[in-house]
């Protein structure tokens, strides 16, 4: 077969800041997925085009593209809306997990498909494997079982192979290669796969902060608003909430760590910030389901949304009730002095629970159910000398003295610190 570009010359084009045509990013998606381009083509493509950025004709293209490299799901035959959420990923962010079961409780189908870990960050699949017996692959026509009449109403799975298969190969490699944190990758890689998934609402989760990919406030207004463009273009009623990732999420980081905190949440407990995060999402979505007055947090004190998660975690192979997993080896971190936690950087606690095993260092690798960190304060918080700040677990000991390394200058006590603000900074749409 005689291919119409040479790969070379679409590097070429990024790395010396040229635009892309609408023909020239389609064969690249679509050459890319046959297996015509290489990994490490790509990889140059990836890094020419984080260093470069693209214009807002180019990511819409470079979006449809990779929605036009496979399949769209159509969920219009369940006869009743849809809704879904997305995160840009960040530290302690296990808001799927109470999130989508609450939702489901009011008669609104989730179809939440999800990722793995991304850098730093969690991903929402390699936690929920942290239950014994638990699937995330799950056939098209499993889905929409599970989100009918008969099923839970809610599904965290894998995007199916056949979802947006050009992504899903990027994501992968864009995760080794420290290409991440790009507007215009991340606006794609999620949009392509958000409107393929065919869903009719989506509220997007744009973090902002030390532990987010957007550092700065602009930046993740631009990511934001970028989203919501694309979502809008392609008939996706969407919407963002910019969200503070200055400081960790909830007080437990790591697989299991974090679905222990999803669960105290759905019995009606839990972090306040975390609290806070899950019912705005859950009211945002519902209103975008017809249903503004939905009253959201009696569904955690009633445990309707807990017996959704419990239903659909057995719907997909696990035991809801079985122990999570907790790593063998531990380390305190102490408290130098009496005060105030003034400060806890939410990267130096997700670099921390990543080397001790909670996250991937190249692509494939396993990563540690039991790993992570568990805190014993938030910022405001009073401490004392002598006192547990955090415990680090990890399956090998020796990961320990890294993870130290990263939160070397990661947390400050002083005599007094800033009154702790709302997670949500913002709303784009």
């Amino acid at each position: 077969m005689t291919e119409r570009y040479d790969v070379v010359d679409i590097i070429r084009i990024k790395r010396d800041r040229g635009v892309l045509d609408g023909d020239q990013i389609n064969w690249t998606i679509d050459a890319y997925t046959r297996g015509h381009v290489g990994e490490e083509q790509m990889a140059a493509l990836a890094m020419a085009i984080f260093l470069n950025g693209m214009n807002r004709t180019e990511i819409a293209q470079w979006t449809t593209a990779m929605i036009n490299s496979g399949q769209r799901m159509d969920f219009s035959q369940l006869g009743k809306p849809t809704a879904d959420k997305h995160s840009t990923g960040g530290v302690g962010d296990k808001i799927t997990l109470p999130l989508a079961p609450l939702v489901a409780s009011f008669g609104v189908a989730v179809p939440q498909l999800s990722g793995r870990g991304l850098g730093h960050t969690g991903g929402t699949l390699d936690k929920l494997e942290a239950i014994a017996g638990w699937r995330a692959d799950l056939s098209n026509a499993e889905i929409m079982d599970l989100l009918g009449e008969d099923g839970p109403g809610a599904v965290i799975c894998a995007a199916g192979s056949g979802l947006a298969p050009a992504d899903k190969k990027l994501y992968a490699l864009r995760d080794i290669t420290a290409t991440v944190d790009s507007i215009a990758l991340i606006a794609s890689s999620i949009m392509s796969k958000k409107i393929a998934e065919g869903t009719d609402s989506l509220v997007l989760d744009v973090k902002v902060g030390s532990g987010a990919f957007m550092k700065e406030m602009p930046q993740a207004r631009e990511l934001a608003q970028t989203m919501v463009d694309l979502g809008k273009d392609a008939g996706v009623n969407t919407v963002a909430l910019l969200t503070d990732m200055s400081t960790p999420l909830g007080r437990k980081i790591g697989n299991g760590l974090e679905v222990e905190e999803a669960v105290e949440v759905l019995a009606g407990g839990g972090p306040a910030d975390v609290v806070e995060l899950t019912v705005e999402l859950a009211r945002v979505m519902l209103a975008q389901a017809g249903q503004p007055d939905a009253d959201v947090e009696a569904a955690l004190r009633d445990g309707r949304a807990m017996d959704v998660w419990r239903e659909m975690i057995r719907a997909q192979g696990g035991d809801p009730n079985a122990p999570l997993p907790r790593a063998p080896y531990t380390y305190d971190v102490i408290a130098n002095d009496d005060g105030v936690l003034a400060e806890l950087d939410a990267l130096a606690v997700g670099i921390a629970s990543w080397r001790l095993g909670s996250g991937r260092a190249f692509h494939g690798e396993q990563v540690q159910a039991g790993a992570g960190v568990e805190l014993f304060a938030k910022v405001g918080d009073p401490v004392r000398r002598g006192e547990k700040l955090m415990t680090l677990y990890t399956e090998e000991e020796a990961r320990i003295p890294r993870a130290l390394e990263a939160l070397d200058g990661g947390y400050q006590i002083a005599s007094q610190a800033q009154r702790a603000q709302s997670v949500i900074l913002g709303r784009v749409e």
